[in-house]
């Protein structure tokens, strides 16, 4: 072997590193989440088959997995509600076109409550924003199998996050690896984003949700403050109703994580901050494993 070709084999950047740089920044895959696409499935179009692999999903998690609903009562193997048809519904999918983790935002019709409300208060003086500035988040799962290890959230929010996380440590990293469970929780992160796009291009600034209180300490890890509106309620385990300000999200990103602001925001990220992180967390892999 001579020296030339030594060269390139010991050189981190001729053995592939550069080659994922670039594939990086050519737009090619998403920067922070390569491996993940996302869809959408807007109000009314009910007969979506994206829409019938959310409902089978749902179906596999509250019904056969967490046995929160009753699987006799969906034969189809489908679990749907009357809040569906006034949803707007998102989906993750694998490169091999596998659903994996879907969420809702509800936007009760005219006369209907928003979800939340069939099982939780509100504290006392606690004031709505407008109907059409608002949405509830709902439906929040993840597949089971993409789930790091035994104990995680349903939701797919690692013990390793929740233990170390912050908006800090969500990064681009050099090398990613192709092991779904390698993700976690940066696919909750994309259905996340996905949301945040659609509410920010359709006039809603706040979202609610009924969640237990280690997930809304895990999402303001990950920048998404709730605030508690109302008491702790027992509903298939403990939850507090929650409402986030998106604006005060994105005031709160730019200050924490310049790079995931700009990435919820799908704006330019500049190409310093790209090449600054991805080739200090390889260097700083490449010392860690000698």
């Amino acid at each position: 072997m001579n020296s030339i070709t030594q060269q390139r084999e010991c050189d981190p950047v001729r053995s592939g590193f550069l080659s994922r740089l670039v594939e990086r920044f050519s737009g090619k895959r998403d920067v922070l989440i390569p491996y993940f696409t996302f869809k959408r499935v807007l109000k009314g179009n009910m007969e979506s088959y994206v829409l019938k692999e959310i409902y089978k999903l749902r179906y596999d998690v509250y019904c056969l997995e967490r046995h929160y609903l009753e699987a006799s009562e969906f034969e189809d193997g489908q679990e749907t509600d009357d809040y569906d048809d006034c949803s707007i519904h998102f989906a993750a999918y694998t490169l091999a076109n596998d659903i994996v983790g879907t969420v809702r935002l509800v936007q009760p019709h005219e006369g209907q409550t928003y979800p939340f409300e069939s099982h939780c208060t509100t504290f006392p003086g606690f004031e709505y924003p407008a109907r059409d500035n608002a949405a509830e988040i709902s439906r929040l799962v993840v597949k089971k199998t993409y789930r790091r290890r035994r104990g995680d959230s349903m939701e797919g929010i690692s013990q390793d996050f929740v233990e170390k996380g912050s908006t800090k440590t969500i990064q681009p990293r050099s090398t990613v690896r192709r092991d779904k469970r390698g993700n976690s929780p940066l696919l909750l992160l994309g259905m996340y984003r996905e949301m945040y796009r659609y509410s920010r291009q359709n006039g809603i600034r706040y979202w609610y949700a009924a969640m237990e209180r280690s997930l809304a300490r895990s999402l303001e890890k990950m920048g998404f403050r709730f605030v508690p509106i109302g008491p702790q309620v027992d509903y298939y385990g403990p939850v507090t109703p929650h409402m986030a300000d998106l604006d005060e999200l994105l005031g709160r990103l730019k200050r924490e994580n310049k790079f995931l602001a700009a990435w919820f925001n799908d704006e330019p990220i500049p190409l310093w901050i790209l090449v600054k992180t991805m080739v200090g967390n390889y260097l700083e892999g490449r010392f860690r494993k000698k």
